[in-house]
């Protein structure tokens, strides 16, 4: 009795694992791409075809791995009498889980529109784009992108940032899990005018991680510094100012400061803790209590203020050294004046900022 007691225990423990290792695997085949960087590939959809059909195609076009895994997708979905008949543009980058939403939203070539992201846009300010845009509204685009808490209004939305781990490594080394800030990576896209916001995310983070290249990445490595210090540093930069060279030399300053356990003093964090841009902070709005305030707090901020260009990517990775400490921006004409000593910064306040 024993033995059979020890067979049926040995028995529901090998079910049980081989489910446990089939959900792993499941969740694995839906969200991995065939490709890292891919390319585009024209696919057709006729009249009439079924899930079979349409699995087989995708397969011989190169586009997935697995016919059993997108069908097991798509049925436990019950999306098998959703797919539109069309032809579209679809990338080898793409994971199946993101085909499926493709083709079951009819998302077919003609239907594609322009998209202009700004550096140094925060997620609300992309989300405004989008509503503005007619895509959709900018509270599903923060469901999905997320919103960070340093904001002295409390309106934080935090997305879930978990599910973006399979399809993209560098994820996993974001400090702050509140929000995707800093990672949407900004540039001009081409997408089907009906994409949703998850399927726009994931197309901007993977133009994030095919941006900031494997020998970008070894020599913030090599730096001793993360991933996730750099886009917080590029972030302040890109906000403080638009000059490539500028920005290097900023960057210089700020990361001396870093070393030295001084505060950055940054004006553009105060504005990210205040929720509002003004060319001067007063004395008052230096006081706010935000771990974004880097007046009142040394080191790096909590987590980027915006997201990024490549050109403040590049500048926080690589500073440029000099024997500047303090810069400004002139209220005439916006040019960055720098300064060694602070004696020499309060006369440049004093002569350019009115």
């Amino acid at each position: 009795m024993r033995n059979v007691k020890k067979i049926i225990v040995l028995a529901l423990l090998v079910l049980i694992s081989a489910l446990f290792l089939s959900l792993v695997f499941y969740y694995y085949r839906v969200n991995s791409p065939v490709e890292k960087t891919g390319k585009d590939v024209s696919f057709v959809i006729e009249e009439g075809e079924g899930v079979n059909e349409i699995s087989f195609n995708l397969k011989e076009k190169g586009l997935i791995r697995s016919n059993f895994w997108f069908e097991t997708y798509v049925w436990l979905r019950e999306l098998e009498k959703d797919f539109q008949a069309g032809e579209y543009i679809l990338n080898t980058s793409i994971p199946p889980k993101e085909i499926v939403i493709i083709l079951t939203s009819g998302q077919v070539v003609g239907q594609e529109k322009n998209i202009i992201l700004i550096e140094g846009w925060n997620n609300r300010q992309i989300g405004q784009y989008f509503e503005k845009e007619d895509m959709f509204s900018q509270e599903d685009w923060l469901e999905v992108v997320g919103v960070s808490t340093g904001l002295l209004k409390n309106e934080s939305v935090q997305c879930k940032i978990n599910d973006y781990y399979s399809d993209f490594d560098f994820i996993k080394e974001i400090k702050n899990r509140e929000s995707l800030i800093g990672y949407l990576f900004p540039d001009t896209y081409r997408i089907y005018k009906d994409s949703g916001p998850q399927v726009v995310a994931s197309k901007m983070l993977e133009n994030f991680d095919k941006k900031v290249t494997d020998e970008m990445r070894e020599d913030i490595k090599n730096q001793g510094k993360t991933l996730d210090e750099i886009i917080v540093m590029a972030s302040v930069i890109q906000k403080e100012v638009s000059s490539r060279d500028d920005m290097a030399l900023v960057s210089g300053i700020f990361w001396k400061k870093i070393e030295n356990g001084e505060a950055l003093r940054s004006c553009a964090t105060v504005g990210y803790a205040l929720g509002e841009n003004k060319y001067r902070y007063s004395i008052e709005d230096t006081k706010i209590e935000s771990p974004y305030n880097t007046y009142q707090n040394a080191g790096l901020p909590p987590g980027p203020i915006c997201n990024p260009g490549l050109q403040a990517i590049k500048a926080a990775i690589y500073p440029e050294t000099s024997e500047y400490n303090y810069f400004l921006s002139s209220s005439d004409n916006g040019k960055t004046v720098f300064s060694r000593t602070f004696r020499e910064h309060e006369i440049n306040q004093q002569k350019y900022l009115k």
